[in-house]
């Protein structure tokens, strides 16, 4: 129960991340959205993704360069683990002698001077909307809102669980996974280069360790796209050549019907594949399961 005249609400900022191909015409699409708590240094990062989303782009450029744009999260991600000599492991600066106000303050000035350095070192074609402060309580949740506010494409409104986006289906994943109080011992956006080859965009959802093996959870839109199970089958069978004790859960936004066409040819990847299909509206039973388990 909360107490009257107290909020757990923090002070957050954001910026909008911009595709300007064109800078004399100074037209621009939104592709992602960075938020971040300036008192810590917490961040999540966000950017297009589906089909969809780059279709958009392309409408609206048709000279788009959808190469540089999808090998913009690991650059922008490599920018962040380069950042380290800014932010100490818990997002302040430790500095012995200082109070707490003064890590604060530190650390809120330490994220200027990384973003200023971003607005004079991003592509020209790529820029940082001015920032805004907003106020939250969840950096998740709102990270979601603003990235549908801001960035993805319109849409009516759909029932919790019914087909859509793999960004919307993530949403609900973060939901379940903090109500079964999982989520912080859960490694999030893992790059599937580490079990491929250089240069591979694709990120595994999920991932955890139980008892010596080590998971992956992927979110998988049969209904918008189903050929991505057979970039998922190759994942899993790259990563099984190098983690013998593995084991991969496919969530999908619908359940697999025996007498579909398309679901029987997910289902039978997966299989063949050796890994498990949840569908979304089972993952909290799935979670629940499995909750004693992750470490």
């Amino acid at each position: 129960m909360a107490i009257q005249g107290r909020t757990t609400e923090k002070i957050l900022a954001y910026r909008v991340l911009r595709y300007t191909p064109n800078l004399v015409r100074d037209e621009w699409v939104n592709i992602g959205v960075l938020v971040f708590d300036p008192a810590t240094g917490e961040r999540r990062l966000r950017l297009i993704e589906e089909p969809e989303e780059y279709a958009r782009v392309r409408r609206l450029h048709p000279k788009a360069d959808e190469e540089l744009l999808r090998a913009l999260r690991d650059d922008l991600e490599n920018r962040f683990a380069t950042a380290t000599e800014l932010f100490g492991g818990n997002g302040t600066r430790a500095e012995n002698g200082n109070s707490g106000a003064r890590n604060v303050g530190q650390a809120s000035e330490d994220w200027m001077r990384l973003l200023a350095k971003w607005d004079e070192t991003l592509s020209n074609a790529l820029q940082l909307a001015p920032q805004k402060g907003v106020q939250a309580e969840d950096l998740d949740a709102e990270m979601e809102r603003l990235y549908a506010d801001h960035v993805a494409p319109e849409r009516g409104a759909a029932r919790v669980g019914a087909a859509g986006s793999r960004g919307a289906m993530r949403s609900y994943c973060a939901q379940v996974f903090k109500q079964a109080r999982v989520w912080e011992r859960l490694e999030k956006g893992v790059r599937a280069e580490e079990f491929t080859f250089p240069g591979d965009p694709m990120r595994i959802d999920y991932a955890y360790r139980r008892n010596g093996t080590r998971g992956f959870v992927q979110t998988l839109s049969v209904t918008r796209a189903p050929g991505e199970v057979k970039s998922l089958a190759y994942t899993v069978e790259r990563v099984r050549g190098k983690i013998a004790a593995s084991e991969f859960t496919a969530v999908t936004d619908v359940h697999l019907l025996a007498d579909n066409e398309r679901h029987q040819f997910v289902r039978e990847t997966l299989r063949d594949a050796g890994a498990e299909a949840v569908p979304l509206e089972g993952l909290a039973v799935w979670t629940a399961k499995m909750r004693p388990l992750i470490q």
